[in-house]
């Protein structure tokens, strides 16, 4: 069998990532039946199902995980080689696409982002910003910035931020209302403004620590969402408490707009990291994106 043709695999490469012939399509501006035939002819080739497709969704067979594993990268890599032949000498071109949680884009992104565009104006940034947890190789990223306790181990991890501490805050005239907890255990009897993961679905239990103890608090509330930053802006308002990260509520702190309760019991986590696989070190885009994150993110406070 001889090997399967560029724009085929390109194609199933993009539906895969996109999970949709539509948004594939309009991302090569093809024809969404020109999409589905590719892949279908891609299949015939292999002898093998690669995706499995309902009228509401696609997803990914085993065998078409495993092609997009194994092939990504490659295919990256060729692409990157085409944009390199266009480039002056010493130029670098190429595209870099990042997973970012919009909790860490005014330490990691906002930065960064305006120098490195100006050092290197024919390198493409696409930043997908999702706080769900994202397999970064299997959805087509070059590296995704993540708390460093929830990266697979097998990936290369460069620090972007300080640690950091969680805290409870809430505003005065909350806590004129109700008080203030004492004890994590205080905020059962609490309004908490609580977060639904968009990972798993579940509500996060906030979690405390003191010297070797440690807590994980079941919170509720009439306020359920998925956005950290929502959280804080509706804690402000008085609506009631809010776990938050420190640094994303530094000035409503600094103006008594918000106080932070509990904060003997605040826990510090290791902060912010960029994460890629070993082998996309040889991506000179990447390569360059890291070196100026290194510089230039905001260190945490």
């Amino acid at each position: 069998m001889g090997s399967a043709p560029f724009q085929q695999l390109q194609a199933f490469l993009t539906v895969a990532r996109r999970r949709s012939f539509s948004g594939a399509a309009r991302e090569l501006g093809v024809s969404r039946a020109a999409m589905s035939q590719a892949v279908r002819q891609l299949e015939e080739q292999l002898r093998v199902v690669l995706l499995a497709r309902t009228t509401r969704s696609v997803s990914l067979t085993d065998a078409g995980r495993r092609l997009v594993e194994s092939a990504g990268p490659a295919l990256g890599q060729v692409l990157a080689a085409f944009d390199e032949a266009s480039a002056e000498p010493g130029e670098v071109v190429g595209r870099v696409r990042l997973s970012v949680p919009r909790g860490a884009m005014p330490f990691v992104i906002d930065p960064v982002l305006p120098t490195f565009r100006a050092r290197h104006p024919r390198i493409e940034v696409e930043v997908a910003v999702e706080d769900r947890l994202v397999d970064i190789v299997a959805d087509g990223f070059d590296a995704g910035v993540r708390l460093s306790e929830i990266i697979d181990l097998d990936m290369v991890q460069v620090r972007l931020t300080d640690p950091f501490r969680y805290v409870v805050v809430g505003a005065p005239s909350y806590l004129a209302r109700h008080g203030a907890p004492a004890r994590p255990e205080d905020l059962l009897r609490h309004e908490c403004l609580t977060f639904r993961s968009p990972t798993t679905g579940a509500l996060y239990a906030w979690e405390l620590e003191r010297g070797r103890r440690t807590w994980r608090v079941p919170v509720r509330g009439g306020v359920v969402t998925n956005d950290g930053l929502l959280c804080a802006t509706m804690a402000e308002q008085g609506l009631g408490l809010a776990y938050a990260f420190e640094p994303m509520v530094t000035e409503q702190l600094r103006d008594g707009r918000l106080l932070r309760v509990l904060e003997p019991y605040a826990p510090t986590v290791p902060g912010f990291f960029l994460y890629f696989p070993s082998q996309a070190q040889r991506s000179g885009p990447l390569r360059l994106f890291v070196e100026a994150a290194k510089e230039l993110s905001m260190r945490a406070v």
